[in-house]
């Protein structure tokens, strides 16, 4: 059983490294545990970043992006990632020492293809703007629910190897990957809500999403649309 972490980076200098460095005390070389960085191309020293910290770490791979977004430049790294259980990272949160360990006992003690996990909400200072981001979103798991209000957040969430083979590719126009890994999850196997804020989950400008900030109500009702019809899609495509 290893793990792999599927990291998606652009123009993440400032934060990119204290990111890794919270990661990479709790993957094991041992164990054939890996950092996957696709680096799209940036107007940084994010890739020189990222060439640095492999240097160092033999558990990181980096590779370069497809430079078509981030839900491309995520799929890519998914393909790429050869673990039995998958981790989604952003360039500029930071893990608590124990995320593995308590994603991992939860996956051992359930059969959840997907765990999501709650986090403490940051400023770009590391300040706590929430204590808990499940509280603030009102998260819970289900199909419609997430839906009609995601709660499915990358940086939250880690699943089985076998869930690429329902979500894998993603559909073109799709919100965001983080939604869609969850709701496939929701729809042909089983998700977990850990109730452990496991993340700083840093919210700043730069970000690219937000959960303050919300689309117009044509553009949400268009999303949703998408994402059922995927699913819809998707569905056939696999009976």
């Amino acid at each position: 059983m290893s793990i792999s972490v599927a990291l998606a980076a652009k123009d993440g200098e400032r934060y990119l490294q204290s990111q890794v460095e919270s990661i990479l005390p709790q993957l094991s070389e041992a164990r054939g545990d890996e950092l996957i960085i696709s680096t799209d191309p940036s107007s940084d020293a994010t890739a020189e970043i990222v060439a640095s910290l492999a240097r160092q770490a033999p558990v990181i791979r980096q590779l370069t992006g497809p430079g078509r977004g981030v839900q491309a430049n995520f799929e890519h790294a998914l393909r790429a990632c050869t673990g039995s259980h998958l981790f989604l990272s952003d360039q500029d949160d930071v893990w608590m020492p124990d995320k593995v360990t308590e994603v991992m006992d939860a996956f051992d003690a359930s059969d959840a293809a997907l765990i999501l996990h709650d986090a403490a909400m940051v400023d770009e200072d590391l300040y706590e703007l929430a204590p808990s981001y499940f509280a603030r979103r009102g998260s819970r798991a289900g199909l419609w629910p997430n839906i009609l209000r995601n709660s499915y957040v990358g940086c939250c969430l880690a699943f089985r190897r076998e869930l690429l083979d329902y979500a894998l590719p993603f559909p073109p126009d799709i919100p965001m990957h983080d939604q869609w890994l969850g709701l496939v999850a929701s729809r042909f196997m089983t998700v977990h809500l850990l109730p452990v804020q496991l993340v700083r989950y840093r919210r700043h400008r730069s970000t690219a999403t937000s959960d303050t900030q919300h689309a117009r109500l044509w553009q949400m009702t268009a999303w949703r649309y998408a994402v059922i019809r995927a699913l819809r899609k998707r569905e056939r495509e696999l009976r």
